[in-house]
């Protein structure tokens, strides 16, 4: 009976250490996505992105999108994930 009330009075230890575990767990390819948004050739392509992103938005009525431009940031992006992430699969 004295287990079970402290059991009640401190919860369940198992799952207070399942729940530490999931805080800690990081995706490793969003961690090199970032890394690699941050090159050179990745950030030309971002910029290029957000220049149109701001001129579009700028304009009340307009046909261009900016699908072209992140078309080319996102495989830039990927081209240079794809160099990095396959030596994390095991």
């Amino acid at each position: 009976m004295v287990f079970e009330e402290k059991m009640i009075q401190n919860g369940d230890p198992e799952e207070e250490e399942e729940e530490e575990e999931e805080e800690e767990m990081v995706d490793p390819l969003e961690t090199i996505r970032q890394k690699c948004e941050e090159t050179e050739h990745c950030a030309h392509a971002r910029e290029k992105l957000e220049a149109c992103e701001t001129r579009v938005g700028s304009r009340s009525e307009t046909t261009e999108d900016c699908t072209e431009e992140l078309f080319d940031f996102l495989h830039a992006r990927d081209h240079c994930v794809s160099h990095k992430v396959f030596h994390l699969v095991k």
